[in-house]
C-alpha cells in the first residue's frame, strides 16, 4: 500500500539556474540540489513519481542541430526525437543524483527512467497557434535575426524572446500500466519527461511522433490525476506565485483556492510561457479531486510540505 503519493514536476529551467551559464557542470549540480530535496521527501515516507521540463535543452539540440545542417551537412533532428533524447539525458542525470542521495539518508531504493509517449490529437488547434517557448532567451536582435532565420519566436514579459513551437493537450499517457505497476512494485519513476513524446495513431492505428512539445504541467497534472496522487508538487525558478510579477506591487502568495486562482488566472496575472501552464495544471489538477497543489523553488520543496513556503492550491470558493 501507498501511504502518500506525490507527484514532482521539475521544471527545465530549474535545471539551468543561470542561463548565461548552461554548461554541464551546472546542470548536473542543479539536479544534485534539487534531489537533495527529494530524497529528504522519500526518506520522510513520501512515495515519489518525478517528472521534468526540458524547454531551454530542446532548444539547444534544435540549435546544434540547425547549425549541422548549415555547416556540416548532417541530417535534421525530428522533434519529437529532441524531446526523446531529453528524456534519456535529463532522467540520466536525476536517476543518478536522486539514487546517490538516497544513500545518503539510509534509503536503498531503484530509480528508473522510462521513456514516455503521450498521445495528443492531430487536430489540435495548437499546430495552428505555436506558443510553447523553448531554448535559451534571446535579446530582441536575437530575436530578430531568429525570425530571419525562420524560427517563430515570441515575448515574456520583462524576460525576453524565446522560440515557440506547437504544444498540444496531453490525452493519454501510453505507458501508463508500467508506470502503476513500478509506483506499486515500490520503484521511483521518472516519467514523462518534457511533457512526454508527442505522438498520434494514424489512419491505421500505428503510433507515430509529431513535431510539438508538450507542456510538462499539464502532463504531471494528468499523470496525478491517473495516480489518484495525494499532492502535484511544481518546481519552478521561484519560492512563491506572485501577483504583479515583476513590478514595484508584486506580492507573493501563499495558499490560493480554486475559486482565486481561477480569477487571477483570467485577469492575465501569469505569463503565458511561464506561470500560467503552472497554475493552470494546479488548478485542473484539485478541481479533478487531487487535495492540494504546491508550486515553490526547488530548494524549497522540503519547507514547502511543512507548509513554511511556496503556494498552495486548495479546494475552495466556487471552484
Amino acid at each position: 500500500m501507498i501511504d502518500k503519493l506525490v507527484v514532482v514536476a521539475i521544471g527545465g529551467n530549474s535545471l539551468i539556474p543561470d542561463p548565461t551559464n548552461p554548461q554541464i557542470d551546472e546542470q548536473w549540480e542543479a539536479a544534485r540540489v534539487t534531489c537533495l530535496h527529494i530524497a529528504d521527501m522519500i526518506a520522510d515516507g513520501w512515495q515519489v513519481v518525478i517528472t521534468h521540463g526540458n524547454g531551454p535543452q530542446v532548444g539547444y539540440i534544435m540549435q546544434r542541430s540547425e547549425i549541422a545542417m548549415r555547416e556540416a551537412g548532417l541530417h535534421e533532428v525530428p522533434l519529437d526525437l529532441v524531446v526523446a533524447d531529453t528524456q534519456g539525458s535529463i532522467g540520466y542525470m536525476l536517476q543518478q543524483a536522486l539514487d546517490n542521495k538516497l544513500r545518503n539518508v539510509g534509503k536503498n531504493q531503484t530509480v528508473v527512467t522510462l521513456i514516455t509517449q503521450m498521445r495528443v490529437d492531430p487536430d489540435d488547434p495548437a499546430f495552428q497557434n505555436p506558443d510553447k517557448p523553448v531554448g535559451g532567451f534571446m535579446a530582441r536582435e536575437q530575436a530578430i535575426k531568429a525570425e530571419a532565420d525562420g524560427w517563430q519566436v515570441a515575448e515574456e514579459r520583462g524576460r525576453g524572446w524565446r522560440r515557440v513551437v506547437a504544444s498540444p493537450k496531453p490525452l493519454v499517457i501510453n505507458e501508463i500500466n508500467a508506470i502503476q505497476a513500478l509506483v506499486l512494485a515500490g520503484y521511483i519513476v521518472i516519467v514523462c519527461g518534457g511533457g512526454g513524446v508527442p505522438v498520434v495513431r494514424n489512419e491505421i492505428g500505428r503510433l507515430r511522433g509529431i513535431a510539438a512539445v508538450i507542456d510538462k504541467d499539464h502532463a504531471s497534472s494528468l499523470l496525478a490525476q491517473t495516480l489518484r496522487a495525494d499532492l502535484l508538487l511544481i518546481s519552478t525558478g521561484v519560492e512563491k506565485v506572485c501577483l504583479d510579477f515583476n513590478t514595484p506591487q508584486e506580492r507573493a502568495l501563499d495558499e490560493l483556492t480554486l475559486k482565486e486562482a481561477r480569477r487571477y488566472l483570467a485577469d492575465g496575472q501569469f505569463a503565458r510561457g511561464s506561470m500560467y501552464p503552472k497554475v493552470a495544471a494546479a488548478i485542473d489538477f484539485v478541481h479533478n479531486g487531487g487535495p492540494r497543489a504546491i508550486i515553490t523553488s526547488p530548494d524549497s520543496l522540503t519547507r514547502a510540505l511543512k507548509g513554511e513556503t511556496g503556494t498552495s492550491i486548495v479546494p475552495g470558493g466556487a471552484g
